[in-house]
């Protein structure tokens, strides 16, 4: 029953380090009466991938405590009448007591259903629920028609963003000129024909009287996202601030066209915003930047490549303080963030992705992150950081910053992916080569070797198989090895 294993480590996420209920948990103290407001929950349980728990025995205060054996019954039986009765299909419900913390939890699980989405018995299918930042929330129409199209087999990028519509309208929508010129073909002459060179790369389709404009190409060339309603918040915003946090800010702005046509200008505007220095001894006197644009670049290509669709209500940012950079999109990494350097990225928008290259606007699949550590290495920067939240993903870029004013966990994270890129060019971290990339003299080697001592403790490096027992010239690999 490993439901009840992912129970209780949810419930452990729940409590700490902050006390928060999550999409796939839900504290209960008691049972409501209020019955509709229970099936609410079943259904957003029910639409949601893996399913969902209640867990009875805790307080909204967070203390837990034993519900008796009555207590159990009564929950267990009217959970299970409301799940049979008042949704449009009858649902299963499991339930199992386990120990936390001294006291017995007890969970009733709602397993995920194939039939999506599960709706209340007696209205209609727009009557159903979705959990989002720990709450049940409902459906938009839009949502009910994403999730019957997941069910059929559909990707987002192949659905219909906005249908009935003349070739005319196509072009109204769509930025043609950007299309042809990333093609590298002339613009045809005609409405029709702009319309199925576009057609041609599943941007649009021709339907038997009209035509119609799919997600990826809305995603990808629209000339205002908010055009379309499966895409209205997946705009990006760039925020800059005046200080370490976002209370008082200096400048915003908002692209609103698809990603093939702005991440460009999303790039260049992020570096003109940068406070930069001029290297007067080159002989160009060229500019200086705190941050290497090659990581720019490719975290905000993945910021808009890897992003959940399907959460709903949040757009993408880039928010630029005075001590970090931090680029946040919605939906959590589908690969352990440790991973991000040399496992091939799984994305939610293949096709997304395979346009993107195509059109050399992000780099082969694999390997932007790479890029990304490499020109932060080559700055001597901290290393990359990757946040995995429930329903987010983000990346934070540092300045420059000596050895010694590192954090130990910054050392390490540094030590780390120096391992993991140096590993992808089939070679191992050495002791000098950790100095060379944190700037450590030639005489503290002892520095770099306390580094790399913290960061196998850590359990991210070890040191490489079949070396001599003289540990001064010993390579180091990463974990996974």
């Amino acid at each position: 029953m490993s439901w009840i294993e992912d129970a209780l480590k949810n419930l452990q996420s729940s409590l700490y380090p902050v006390k928060v209920e999550l999409n796939e948990l839900d504290w209960k103290s008691g049972l409501s009466e209020k019955s509709e407001r229970l099936a609410q929950h079943i259904s957003a349980f029910a639409n949601q991938v893996g399913g969902g728990t209640f867990a009875f025995g805790v307080n909204n205060d967070t203390t837990l405590f034993t519900p008796s054996r009555e207590q159990a019954e009564d929950i267990v039986g009217r959970l299970g009448n409301i799940a049979r009765n008042n949704l449009h299909i009858p649902i299963k419900l499991e339930h199992a007591s386990a120990e936390y913390e001294g006291q017995g939890i007890l969970f009733v699980h709602v397993p995920e259903q194939f039939d999506k989405p599960v709706y209340l018995r007696g209205k209609t299918i727009y009557d159903s629920y979705y959990r989002s930042a720990g709450q049940t929330h409902k459906m938009s129409r839009q949502q009910v028609h994403d999730m019957i199209a997941a069910k059929e087999g559909i990707s987002f990028e192949e659905r219909v963003a906005a249908s009935g519509l003349s070739a005319e309208q196509i072009i109204t929508l769509l930025d043609f000129g950007e299309f042809y010129k990333l093609t590298g073909k002339p613009v045809p002459t005609g409405a029709d024909s702009i319309a199925e060179g576009l057609a041609s790369h599943n941007f649009c389709k021709k339907l038997e009287r009209d035509w119609a404009i799919t997600n990826l190409g809305a995603a990808l060339f629209a000339r205002d996202l908010r055009s379309f309603p499966s895409l209205e918040f997946r705009y990006v915003v760039v925020r800059q601030y005046k200080g370490t946090n976002n209370r008082d800010i200096s400048a915003e702005t908002f692209f609103y066209e698809g990603y093939a046509v702005s991440l460009d200008k999303i790039v260049k505007y992020v570096m003109s915003l940068l406070e930069k220095t001029e290297n007067i001894l080159h002989p160009q006197r060229e500019n200086k930047y705190p941050y290497p644009e090659v990581a720019i670049r490719e975290l905000a290509a993945n910021m808009v490549l890897h992003q959940n669709f399907d959460v709903p209500g949040m757009t993408l940012a880039i928010e630029i303080f005075t001590n970090r950079i931090v680029m946040t999109n919605p939906g959590a990494p589908l690969i352990d963030t440790n991973r991000f350097i040399d496992l091939p990225p799984k994305s939610r928008n293949d096709k997304m992705a395979q346009a993107m290259f195509l059109f050399n606007l992000c780099e082969k699949r694999g390997s932007g992150m790479d890029r990304a550590v490499e020109g932060v290495e080559a700055m001597h920067l901290p290393a990359i950081t990757i946040e995995k939240g429930e329903d987010f993903t983000r990346a934070r870029l540092f300045p420059l910053k000596k050895y010694t004013e590192m954090s130990k966990t910054e050392k390490i994270y540094a030590c780390y992916q120096h391992a993991c890129l140096l590993y992808e060019d089939g070679m191992a971290l050495t002791n000098q080569s950790l100095r060379d990339r944190l700037s450590i003299g030639k005489n503290n080697a002892a520095v770099a070797s306390r580094i790399i001592s913290d960061t196998i403790a850590s359990g991210l490096i070890k040191p490489q198989e079949g070396q001599s027992a003289s540990t001064k010239f010993w390579g180091y690999v990463p974990y996974y090895v």
